[in-house]
Order: structure tokens, then C-alpha cells, then sequence
């Protein structure tokens, strides 16, 4: 008498090391003799929550290629930051990116991570617990917010 295997669906899924967050999708077009032709452009930021962070920039044909390519350019782009007792950056740090300026400054426990929009979601990722940051810049656009972020981080020393 032969045992009956259990389908391969039984195999544990592996869980996603990274949380992911889609900050922008756009429709961008190009004009060509026939018309318009139209992609998406997405913007994604990536991080494990533990000093690892990347933003990643790609366009598709359609969302779910968009969002792929720029989670794989995410991936690529990672950054290692480190962290004053696992929760705070080392010191303040100002950078800008485009016509974004951002100004990150550390914080005692406790104190919460006080930031808006596209920062917050950099800096909550890249495993950062407490801290400020102020958009000193003009602009409103995500994108370049998001990547004055990195390049904020990116002054950081250890």
C-alpha cells in the first residue's frame, strides 16, 4: 500500500524581511507622432526597521510593473544606518536634495517620532523610534522629500 503525499501548498510561506510603503504613483506621458503614450512612475521606500533603508524610483507600463521595478531598485539602493541605542540618530544633520532641504534631529526615549509625510515614513522604516524633522524646503513633492531623507542619513556618523 502506497502513502499519499500532501500537496506542496503545505510549505511555509516565508515571511517578507522588508516593509514596503508606495509613496507616489504618477502617470507620466510621452508624446510621440501618434499621441500620448502613457507609463506610471512609482515611488517605494523599503526598510527591515532594524538600520536598513532604500527608495527605489522605476517606471512600467502598468502599476504592478512599476511597483515591482521600484521595489527591486529599493532593494539595490539600500542604506545602513546607525542607531543611537537602537531608537535615535547620533546627531543633528541637515540635507538637500533638489529643491527639498530636510533637518533631522535626534530625541530622548520616549519623546516619539515627530515628522510628516514622506520623512516619516524613511525615517519609521529605517527602524528610527524618536526623533524630529522639519521640510524646510518649498516643495511638496514626496519624492524628493524622500530622497533629502537619504541623503540626510547618509551624513550621519557612526
Amino acid at each position: 500500500m502506497q502513502t499519499r503525499r500532501r500537496p506542496s501548498t503545505d510549505r511555509p510561506v516565508r515571511k517578507e524581511e522588508f516593509r514596503e510603503r508606495v509613496l507616489d504613483m504618477r502617470r507620466v506621458t510621452r508624446v510621440v507622432a501618434g499621441g500620448k503614450r502613457f507609463r506610471f512612475r512609482c515611488t517605494i521606500v523599503l526598510g527591515d526597521e532594524k538600520g536598513s533603508v532604500g527608495v527605489g524610483i522605476a517606471k512600467g507600463l502598468d502599476v504592478q510593473q512599476a511597483v515591482a521595478k521600484a521595489k527591486a531598485d529599493a532593494k539595490k539602493n539600500m542604506l545602513s544606518v546607525n542607531l543611537q541605542d537602537g531608537r535615535t540618530i547620533a546627531h543633528e544633520v541637515l540635507a538637500k536634495y533638489s529643491a527639498a532641504k530636510v533637518l533631522l534631529k535626534p530625541a530622548s526615549k520616549g519623546h516619539g517620532l515627530r515628522a510628516g509625510g514622506a520623512v516619516r515614513f524613511v525615517l519609521a522604516f529605517a527602524g528610527i523610534k524618536d526623533a524630529t524633522a522639519k521640510c524646510l524646503g518649498r516643495t511638496p513633492n514626496k519624492l524628493t522629500n524622500a530622497l533629502a531623507t537619504i541623503e540626510a542619513l547618509k551624513k550621519l556618523k557612526a
